[in-house]
């Protein structure tokens, strides 16, 4: 599936949400990044369009980055998740915003705390409606990887409730240079977030730095 031409990214000036803007920008896409104060996020642009050796990111609003976007992608911490989207919900109908969103909540970052709706995904889908298209992604990948050239060797698993949605999401995720696997609607994304917390304590327990899953098994590309 053909992304569209502008990306946008709450929280892009964080380090998942600049991560993947980077790799965006290095594949040839155009980005705006969403922040509370553009003006804090000039450092990030800046640095971004100088790796990528053009000038393909800017920075924006919350609203002006989604209103922008073809794409929206949010990258905010759980506490933040619902006024983001809140914030966007005018400018996002008929359009993709994929939720990297994982309820951890500091300082227990380490112990599986799933919201009552049964994931952050569901919440995102709940605020901004069904004429939303909602998938959620990248629950999984170390932030610091994001930041370098390097193959990573981390899948991505994907969800929405629709074969397009999830193929939307997928050809997102490959566009960051990652492996995108589907894994089923909305719901089963509580697994990948829940996964989170376990990758943290698994972190901990060996002392890696960016513990992260393979899917095997599988045929073909996947």
């Amino acid at each position: 599936m053909k992304l569209g031409d502008t990306i946008a990214i709450l929280g892009g000036a964080g380090a998942l949400g600049s991560g993947i803007a980077g790799r965006l920008a290095k594949a040839g896409h155009t980005v705006v990044i969403g922040s509370r104060d553009p003006e804090r996020a000039r450092d990030t642009v800046a640095q971004i369009n100088a790796a990528a050796g053009a000038e393909r990111v800017s920075a924006a609003n919350y609203s002006d980055a989604a209103a922008r976007a073809d794409i929206v992608v949010v990258t905010v911490p759980f506490a933040a998740q619902q006024e983001a989207l809140s914030i966007v919900k005018p400018h996002v109908a008929g359009k993709l915003v994929v939720d990297c969103t994982v309820p951890l909540k500091p300082p227990k970052v380490g112990l599986v705390q799933l919201p009552p709706e049964g994931s952050a995904a569901q919440i995102a889908q709940a605020v901004l409606g069904s004429d939303v298209k909602v998938a959620s992604a990248f629950h999984n990948v170390g932030a610091k990887l994001l930041e370098g050239d390097a193959p990573i060797e981390c899948d991505v698993l994907v969800f929405g409730d629709s074969d397009e949605i999830r193929a939307g999401a997928a050809a997102l995720v490959e566009a960051v240079g990652l492996r995108a696997v589907e894994a089923g609607p909305l719901a089963n994304s509580a697994a990948a977030e829940a996964l989170t917390s376990v990758l943290i304590q698994i972190n901990r327990r060996y002392k890696a730095g960016h513990a992260g899953i393979r899917i095997t098994g599988l045929s073909g590309d996947h």
